[in-house]
């Protein structure tokens, strides 16, 4: 079998409870592949963030092993672990995580900025990715100004600027109103379809979950239900 993006081998992920150990994840073995537009699904508690977490390099497993593009991440830590994760993978989260303050295009590039990137040439791949999404009309407003669905969008812009191996969206429609979640999941599928853009999504809504043409389902931390929908 050929390898993926990214790969999880017997990952396992315990906390400690108030009065027992809690298995977030138990023994998860799992590929994402190039041009895959994946859902995971599953009720509250099933282990669907942490799973999305660990995948984006935000948490760590407490055994098992992450392999991004063949690079077998629990050998790194600290800032290359920041660093990996800062240029091969994309973030969009239900709270959107504008900086209400800063202008569209300052959220956009700042994440590119900090890891050292010239100003000039973020702010072109920016506007690009702006009208992309549909909000370049709206670049010199502030977060703090925007509609929900426009701050979503601006992530998703956000989420591309360092040109990512895959889009990492955890409930990206679940602070939305149905039409701006259409819309929202419109974008990223035209993304995947148009432009090649991987993408794994966590979500608690049948319809959203629907996109999905890979769909994961979730159940006490395991992965019940792996099928792919033609």
């Amino acid at each position: 079998m050929k390898n993926g993006l990214i790969e999880l081998q017997h990952v396992t992920k315990r906390y400690k409870g108030y009065e027992s150990e809690v298995v977030a994840l138990d023994d998860i073995s799992l590929r994402i592949f190039a041009g895959e537009f994946v859902a995971i699904t599953g009720p509250s508690g099933s282990g669907k963030s942490t799973l999305l977490h660990c995948m984006g390099l935000l948490d760590r497993p407490t055994e098992g092993k992450i392999i991004i593009e063949g690079k077998d991440t629990s050998k790194i830590t600290g800032k290359d672990i920041a660093l990996l994760r800062g240029k091969k993978i994309g973030f969009v989260f239900q709270s959107y995580n504008l900086i209400p303050r800063l202008t569209v295009m300052e959220n956009v590039i700042l994440p590119s900025l900090i890891i050292g990137k010239r100003r000039e040439y973020l702010e072109k791949r920016a506007r690009k990715l702006l009208k992309e999404v549909g909000i370049l009309h709206r670049i010199n407003h502030r977060g703090a100004h925007l509609s929900g669905g426009e701050q979503q969008r601006v992530a998703i812009a956000r989420a591309l600027i360092n040109e990512p191996i895959i889009i990492l969206a955890d409930e990206p429609t679940g602070a939305l109103d149905s039409e701006s979640s259409r819309e929202i999941m419109d974008l990223l599928l035209e993304m995947n379809r148009n432009k090649g853009v991987t993408v794994v999504f966590v979500s608690h809504d049948p319809v959203v979950a629907r996109y999905g043409r890979r769909r994961l389902e979730m159940k006490d931390g395991a992965i019940v239900e792996d099928r792919k929908i033609k």
